[in-house]
């Protein structure tokens, strides 16, 4: 009945789509557009990195993992200062977006991790992620960034929390009704560890954000070093030496890029083929430590998170697309109606950050570009900490794949969790900093 019922209500909003909306409208197609554009800036700078290795960590853990070691951890009844500990900081190794992080989420809480944990790393791994913090400090202002590191720490924790509290009666019996899954073929600790820290080790590198530091060289010779700021559909963004504000450059009339000499950068220049070394030191191994029998059940297990996750994410990135656009570039939603309503420090200014920013796709460190751009046009302060705590954590489309993982009920505490505390959030610094 229920299938029934949401073919019934796919079929009839495709028809009103079709008869109502005004699609050879320009603004129309200009949304269409970017939808398009969206979704393939996020096939190619996302999943092949990123999507890819998350999804076969997700389906190792669901075969190489035991659960009894997931929930002796994480699970229900696990200490909490380890479990939350743990959780909080993940995002200091995993330099994911809000839709990177899923299939991670979703390997853990099907194992047996508790819902508070669980959430907790939903949280935390987009949320805090240093190089973001950074760039955040430099580009933003030393009081942002610390704001925004305090806050995704303390908010990935108090969220876990929150989020265990709220559902404990069916978390405890969800773990009193638990079957125990058979142990993974007997292996030494040692070699799991290594598997999934090759693992990890290839999604961090293929991920190893740009350098800050850069020098630019444009058409008509003259040359521009600062601080790299991201980048829009056609502009590079810095910050120029001894500067505040972010000068555009056009992507045509750049001629060169350089970027400071640094471990940094070299890792950065070299990271495919460092991700590359990684991985055949991972497929060598596999033949040897994994099964035949094993090697086919974490295949089917990456498979079945890969069908879970990817139909309702792509969507959602479409959906976000058609609704926002890409960074500066313009779709259904005029920037300039987020502009006016997040001027000042007001507390619906900062609830209006929240709202915008937890529905907002944002590619891991386009938030700071934007609302550098939003800062400029008048928003706050408070609204600007609101957005920056609320927009890398959720967006639609994990919103789309989070109800399909946790149910409709448990997504909307999560989202109301995080849209609430970033506000609350936002105007306490917005009163602070912004008087």
């Amino acid at each position: 009945m229920k299938r029934e019922l949401r073919l019934s209500l796919l079929l009839g909003g495709t028809f009103l789509a079709a008869y109502l909306v005004p699609w050879s409208a320009p603004a129309v197609q200009k949304a269409l557009s970017e939808a398009v554009l969206l979704l393939q800036d996020y096939a190619r700078e996302h999943v092949l990195t990123c999507l890819i290795p998350a999804l076969f960590i997700a389906g190792g853990i669901a075969v190489l993992v035991s659960q009894a070691s997931v929930i002796r951890y994480l699970g229900y009844g696990a200490k909490r200062i380890l479990a939350y500990g743990v959780a909080s900081v993940a995002g200091t190794v995993l330099a994911v977006c809000s839709c990177t992080v899923l299939p991670l989420f979703a390997g853990i809480y099907t194992r047996g991790a508790g819902l508070g944990p669980a959430t907790a790393f939903l949280y935390s791994g987009p949320a805090i992620n240093v190089l973001a913090i950074i760039l955040t400090a430099r580009v933003l202002g030393p009081s942002l960034g610390i704001a925004r590191a305090i806050g995704a720490v303390v908010f990935s924790i108090v969220i876990g929390l929150a989020m265990h509290a709220l559902f404990r009666k069916e978390e405890k019996a969800k773990a009193d009704a638990a079957v125990p899954t058979p142990p993974p073929p007997a292996r030494a600790l040692w070699k799991t560890v290594v598997l999934f820290a090759l693992m990890i080790a290839v999604l961090v590198i293929a991920t190893w954000g740009r350098p800050a530091g850069v020098t630019v060289t444009l058409r008509d010779g003259s040359v521009v070093s600062g601080t790299r700021a991201g980048e829009e559909a056609s502009s590079l963004l810095l910050v120029p030496e001894g500067g505040e504000e972010i000068a555009s450059l056009p992507k045509a009339e750049i001629v060169g890029v350089e970027y400071s000499p640094s471990a940094y950068t070299t890792l950065w220049r070299h990271r495919y083929a460092v991700a590359g070394v990684f991985l055949v030191a991972l497929l060598v191994l596999l033949p040897f430590w994994v099964g035949k029998e094993e090697g086919l059940a974490w295949a089917r297990s990456t498979w079945d998170y890969a069908l879970l996750i990817l139909p309702y994410l792509f969507g959602g990135v479409l959906v976000a697309g058609f609704l926002f656009g890409r960074p500066g570039e313009e779709a259904l939603i005029p920037s300039a109606w987020v502009q006016a309503a997040v001027g000042g420090n007001s507390w619906a200014s900062c609830a209006v950050a929240s709202v915008a920013g937890a529905f907002m796709y944002f590619a891991t460190l386009t938030e700071v570009p934007i609302l550098h751009g939003l800062l400029g046009s008048g928003m706050g302060q408070g609204p600007a900490l609101a957005l920056l705590l609320a927009g890398p954590a959720l967006s639609l489309p994990s919103m789309l794949v989070l109800r399909r993982v946790l149910g409709t009920k448990r997504t909307g505490a999560f989202i109301l969790l995080v849209v609430v505390l970033s506000t609350l959030a936002g105007k306490l610094y917005g009163t602070v900093i912004g008087g």
